[in-house]
């Protein structure tokens, strides 16, 4: 009996995809059946802390999106054979699957970003993936959806039959996302950095138009105007689709001065930068599950988002609310978060009741649960 775990498209767990996938693992308890993993060479260390006995099986030597989506649908049916594997779980079934195969297969879709919307703010697949995973979805024989909003998606866009999705929302390390104790702020980890607090964060890859950071640019000079606040803006995340529209788009700005990009922020200093935050602010126009909110949320960071796909779902009613296309109404929540300090109370404290929903735990045991219930 063996399972193999496809980690190709999981960004050697940098990215929020690669997360759940290292909490899954680190959650596999020895006694549960023989798990395998399979994936880009270049990832062969990348979860080795996280399943330090877990043999890791390198494939497709040929890197990028085409030749590995070729892999999937020409090779892996052969390879799972060999293999011998009794199913097969894809955590970024999303990204990638195969066209085929010999085992069961679960996979977890995290958004269906890629058809929504106008295309000019869709996630980019490919046009030759985007016309073959919906098929690729629907063959699947069980599928975890990381909300309700993407199992909605799933049954409308891809024609997946319901009685398949399993609803199982992400986790929220709590250990880690806390809430910084007086003696910890005076520590701060942006003192080595260019920017001082107090600032208003927004972390997610600087991907242009769907992460919204244009509009995002506008409602900091507006905030800035009508508060008089000295507050800095810190957009972190690596640059993506657009990056170059965003940083034009900050350096022509009047407060261009006071708006930082940090670039990949490691998991291990990601905590202590939301929890020095004064604010963190979300104007995505998609998010699958909402990672970002949750984990400000847990640090006991005041957030205000956009009301927009599965945002409001992870949010609840922990945070402020507007409009993500327009950027005065995005300004005015911010500055009721800097200026009203009962607003900033309420939503903190209602931040850190929210994030309690969520444990990994709960999200790696209903994971492996359907697994099991699907190997044959």
């Amino acid at each position: 009996m063996k399972i193999g775990i496809d980690t190709f498209d999981c960004d050697g767990g940098k990215s929020g995809v690669g997360v759940y996938l290292i909490n899954i693992l680190k959650r596999i308890p020895p006694s549960s059946l023989p798990f395998e993993l399979f994936g880009w060479n270049y990832d062969s260390f990348s979860y080795s802390e996280a399943a330090p006995d877990m043999e890791f099986i390198s494939r497709c030597s040929i890197d990028g999106w085409t030749a590995n989506s070729i892999w999937h649908i020409l090779k892996y049916p052969g390879f799972a054979r060999t293999q011998k594997y009794n199913a097969c779980f894809f955590p970024s079934a999303h990204r990638r699957l195969p066209g085929s195969s010999p085992c069961p297969t679960i996979g977890t879709v995290h958004d269906m970003a890629a058809y929504q919307g106008p295309w000019r703010i869709r996630e980019h697949l490919g046009a030759v993936l985007r016309m073959v995973l919906p098929n690729s979805l629907r063959k699947l024989d069980r599928v975890i959806a990381v909300s309700s909003w993407v199992k909605q998606e799933l049954i409308e866009i891809a024609g997946v039959k319901e009685s398949k999705i399993e609803v199982i929302p992400n986790g929220i390390d709590l250990e880690k996302f806390r809430p910084l104790t007086r003696s910890e702020k005076n520590l701060a980890r942006t003192q080595s950095l260019s920017f001082r607090r107090p600032y208003i964060l927004y972390v997610s890859r600087i991907d242009h138009p769907v992460k919204n950071h244009i509009r995002l640019i506008k409602a900091f000079e507006l905030f800035k105007q009508r508060s008089k606040h000295p507050h800095r803006l810190v957009l972190a995340g690596s640059d993506k689709h657009g990056a170059e529209k965003v940083k034009q788009a900050a350096a022509a700005s009047k407060y261009g001065k006071d708006i930082f990009f940090t670039g990949y922020y490691s998991a291990e200093e990601l905590p202590g930068l939301y929890a020095d935050a004064d604010i963190a602010v979300f104007p995505s126009m998609y998010e699958g599950f909402g990672m970002g909110v949750l984990e400000a949320m847990a640090s006991g960071v005041p957030v205000a988002c956009a009301r927009a796909a599965s945002l409001p779902e992870a949010a609840d009613h922990a945070a402020l609310y507007f409009d993500p296309l327009n950027p005065e109404d995005m300004a005015d929540r911010m500055v009721t978060l800097t200026t009203d300090r009962e607003a900033y109370r309420d939503c903190k404290a209602k931040g850190l009741e929210r994030a309690k929903a969520f444990s990994w735990d709960r999200c790696a045991e209903k994971t492996l649960k359907i697994i099991t219930e699907t190997v044959r």
